[in-house]
């Protein structure tokens, strides 16, 4: 898949309900938005960091914040969980996903701003990835985190994703969750213009 352009980059987003009845809007993270995206990181507690990145981190570095940047290339991409608080839009969450075109494996790494834990935003950040993944064709979700991360094992369990031992590092933890396919609703914008694009392939056919 190419570089999603900046105008196609508002039709993949999604706004879903949170627990307090707050809408959680998950978009693609802008060109220009490198600095709000560091400053989210820094915020994040240090255990938090070391949970999100497998080690210790206090920011992105360049290169890394680069990639970040370029929604959709080498069939990567990067969102951000955002909520509206006192009239302005605030990052709570973040995501990073790329699809392996040739085996169908999704991967993912997400993260949630510790003032907002146990709001149902992981699970709900997570959902919509698995729909995304639908979107791009993929068999197969998994993530890696450290074993003690107690509370993204935990939020795994409970999404229904199966446990295996790490290919390569004992300190991690896999998790794996096959993509079913979306047929009788449509949960999120990238599987609806999937969705619209196939019909306008069978009609010219």
């Amino acid at each position: 898949m190419a570089v999603i352009s900046f105008l196609e980059r508002p039709r993949h987003t999604d706004h879903l309900r949170l627990r307090d009845g707050r809408t959680l809007t998950v978009r693609f993270v802008g060109a220009d938005e490198g600095e709000a995206l560091q400053r989210y990181f820094r915020n994040l507690s240090m255990g938090s960091r070391h949970s999100r990145f497998l080690g210790a981190m206090s920011e992105l570095p360049p290169s890394e914040l680069g990639h970040f940047l370029h929604v959709g290339e080498n069939n990567r991409f990067s969102v951000l969980a955002t909520v509206i608080t006192d009239g302005r839009e605030t990052i709570v969450g973040e995501a990073r996903y790329g699809l392996e075109a040739e085996t169908g494996r999704f991967e993912f790494g997400v993260s949630v701003d510790d003032l907002w834990h146990s709001q149902g935003i992981g699970s709900a950040l997570i959902g919509n990835l698995e729909c995304r993944a639908a979107a791009l064709g993929a068999r197969l979700m998994f993530g890696d985190t450290l074993r003690s991360n107690e509370t993204m094992i935990s939020l795994a369990r409970k999404l229904g994703f199966a446990f295996a031992r790490h290919p390569d590092d004992w300190k991690l933890v896999r998790f794996e969750k096959p993509v079913l396919s979306i047929a009788e609703e449509i949960p999120c914008a990238s599987w609806r213009l999937v969705a619209e694009q196939r019909a306008l392939e069978a009609a010219v056919v």
